[in-house]
């Protein structure tokens, strides 16, 4: 934030003073810029004029907008006003400041997005804790990597305190977490599930649980309620290499922990290990107060809002999604509120020229994974919890797809293949029959991509062939073919062919031995001490010695 001297202080009008107005008003008033406030109580009006003498006030949105000295205009009236009143004020010239939400149909928040843009004015939505001090430090841990790469985030926020009859808890308490996930994410979410209990009025939820999955294999949750014992404001952040806990109701020391938890693999097997957590020095700051100064210096430096118009209508998209998702008992719905259906069937027909899915009577698929259509799957498949097949793939007979796992588009795999949690199998890989893929390896498909120019032109195929073995966190680098009954170890970094029944580890991974058919290490002589077989060497390797 920049520091604005006396004579650069945009003058501002507060519209709505009630419940949360009146801190805006404190705020802007401590700022300097505040002279004129707004509302339609003139017994609140009263009492603000007395604490703040210094400080205009009216009952008419017309004498605000007619006022040539006034800049901006902060509105923190009820929601189903924010469109009049922000509209009206974009086009009388004022910068505008709208509490969230935005709006509550989406087309006036496109409306409100243009007509800021043709009148060159800023359009910021108050969403909060985007400039809690606390907030800001895990979001520059995430964008770093010091987390690593992200699994899963949650947020509850919970309460028993004020319960309102205007909204529902949902739109009350969840638009600044869904803010926080969006930022945090860098993306929005592919599918919305929302579900919730009515306890205090048959038509207004109390409590509502939503959980998001993200394209990136990313997935989040947000739980919030006004009928909680106690009050809890939790932001969780599950990294591969920490975990970062965001708790507001701690004293400023405590507030963001950093626990350095991880998981060893020894011997093929997952293993936690704890640590303590480390306390993060931050400089205590009123989040409000940051937020009220980000808008002044936006009016006054012409810089564009952490929090504007489009990102209001991104947390409004999702609101809208997840509150038809309520509506329809916890179905999944898609960004645009569409239902996603959870039973397998064919989806051409007459008007609809996508390619149908094929998927045999006996294939398992949690409610909680999405198989998209064009997919094709053999029978005895299983798809676990949050797993996504992308259009054009094929998953031969009796493959299990562990947890969290996305393949496609257009990926080709075959019979009786593994494939364990947090594994994406990208456009370009192909596996044979018996391929295994250890937890949370990577497969890569192009050799220098970047985020701002798409190369999927350059996609580098990669081969799996029949019984290859990939360790768990190993990463096989595009172009590259693993060898029938080859085995990479755990955390090896593939750079080349992998020969038939090779064992390589390291990076970049190198042959340290050969590997018989069930996976066990071949002896010196090439006979595997386990089930008998014998082997020969050749130029390309080894080959199963033939029997008589």
């Amino acid at each position: 934030m920049t520091t604005l001297s006396k004579q650069q202080i945009p003058s501002i009008a507060v519209i709505g003073a009630g419940y949360w107005g009146k801190n805006l008003v404190r705020n802007f008033h401590q700022l300097g810029s505040l002279k004129l406030i707004y509302d339609k109580s003139e017994t609140v009006l009263r009492s603000l004029k007395e604490q703040y003498g210094d400080i205009d006030t009216c009952i008419s949105l017309s004498h605000v907008l007619e006022r040539k000295d006034i800049e901006g205009v902060v509105i923190s009236t009820p929601a189903e006003t924010h469109f009049y009143v922000a509209r009206e004020a974009l086009l009388a010239g004022k910068h505008v400041f709208v509490e969230k939400p935005l709006v509550l149909n989406e087309t006036e928040g496109l409306e409100l997005i243009n007509i800021a843009k043709e009148t060159n004015r800023v359009l910021m939505v108050g969403h909060l804790l985007q400039y809690h001090p606390v907030f800001i430090k895990l979001k520059n841990m995430v964008m770093s990597g010091e987390l690593g790469r992200v699994h899963y985030i949650y947020s509850n926020r919970l309460n028993f305190g004020k319960i309102r009859r205007e909204e529902n808890i949902l739109w009350s308490f969840a638009p600044h977490d869904i803010s926080m996930i969006l930022s945090l994410s860098g993306e929005v979410p592919e599918s919305i599930m929302t579900t919730g209990g009515y306890y205090l009025h048959q038509r207004i939820a109390d409590v509502t649980t939503t959980h998001f999955e993200f394209a990136s294999g990313l997935h989040a949750h947000i739980f919030v309620s006004w009928l909680h014992p106690f009050k809890e404001q939790k932001l969780v952040v599950v990294g591969e290499q920490k975990m970062a806990v965001f708790d507001d109701t701690r004293p400023w020391p405590e507030k963001l922990l950093v626990y350095p938890h991880h998981v060893q693999w020894v011997n093929g097997l997952p293993v936690s290990e704890k640590a303590e957590p480390e306390r993060i020095d931050i400089v205590p700051d009123e989040p409000l107060r940051r937020e009220c100064m980000h808008f002044l210096d936006c009016i006054s430096t012409g810089q564009h809002p952490t929090t504007d118009g489009e990102e209001g209508l991104r947390v409004l998209q999702i609101l809208n999604a997840s509150q038809h998702s309520l509506d329809k008992h916890g179905q999944k719905v898609n960004l645009a509120g569409e239902l996603i259906s959870k039973e397998p069937q064919s989806l051409t027909n007459s008007k609809d020229e996508s390619p149908s899915q094929t998927i045999e009577a006996d294939v398992y698929i949690h409610d909680t994974a999405i198989v998209d259509r064009g997919v094709s799957i053999g029978s005895g498949t299983k798809i676990w919890q949050f797993s996504h097949v992308l259009t054009g793939s094929t998953l031969g007979k009796r493959c299990n797809i562990g947890q969290n796992v996305v393949i496609g588009p257009d990926v080709q795999i075959g019979e009786k293949c593994k494939i364990q949690n947090n594994v994406s199998v990208y456009k370009g890989v192909t596996l044979e029959d018996g391929a295994f893929c250890g937890p949370s390896m990577v497969f890569t498909n192009i050799i220098n991509p970047r985020a701002e120019i798409s190369k999927m032109n350059q996609v580098l195929p990669t081969l799996v062939k029949k019984g290859a073995t990939i360790g768990a966190n190993a990463t096989i680098v595009c172009g590259t073919t693993l060898g029938r009954y080859s085995f990479v170890g755990a955390g090896a970094v593939v750079t080349r062919d992998v020969p038939d029944h090779a064992l390589v580890v390291g990076n970049p991974a190198k042959v340290i031995g050969w590997a018989c058919e069930c996976g066990e290490r071949l002896s010196a002589d090439l006979e595997c001490a386990i089930c008998g077989k014998k082997y020969l060497q050749t130029k390309e390797g080894i080959t199963p010695a033939k029997i008589g």
